[in-house]
């Protein structure tokens, strides 16, 4: 569904590291848009003093230092998102119903905070869109 494209930026060849790279996967013939969406990541930012990328789209992370990679996970998250047609969404749900079986069956549950006060729960779910139109009309409330 993605590709991230991981670069050494302090590598003396870097630049030309990237265009082998792309070369090697035009030749594997993926589908166009694969290449389009491709995560650029440029890596080891730590090592060189305020690091700016100057390629459109590139994310700066330091691996070793943890720089980025909060970034770095949500540009992955939306694109995975996008290219399975799915999203993350919060339901608040009645937990004497098979609302939350039901979720756990059809979508992927990511986390669920009960209400004991009223017998509910918010359940965040990464769902795609015609499971989740199926949930509406199997609980319309």
């Amino acid at each position: 569904d993605l590709i991230v494209h991981v670069r050494d930026i302090t590598h003396p060849e870097t630049v030309l590291q990237k265009a082998t790279v792309l070369s090697v996967l035009k030749n594997l013939n993926l589908p166009s848009h694969l290449l389009d969406s491709m995560v650029e990541v440029h890596n080891k930012v730590d090592l060189i003093e305020r690091y700016k990328p100057t390629e459109e789209n590139a994310l700066a992370i330091s691996a070793l230092h943890g720089h980025g990679l909060d970034e770095l996970k949500e540009e992955i998250e939306k694109k995975i998102l996008a290219a399975t047609g799915k999203k993350i969404l919060t339901i608040n749900i009645n937990l004497e119903g098979p609302q939350l079986s039901w979720l756990y069956k059809e979508a992927t549950v990511q986390e669920v905070e009960v209400i004991p006060e009223d017998g509910t729960a918010r359940v965040k779910v990464i769902i795609s869109n015609s499971a989740f139109g199926r949930y509406k009309n199997r609980f319309p409330n």
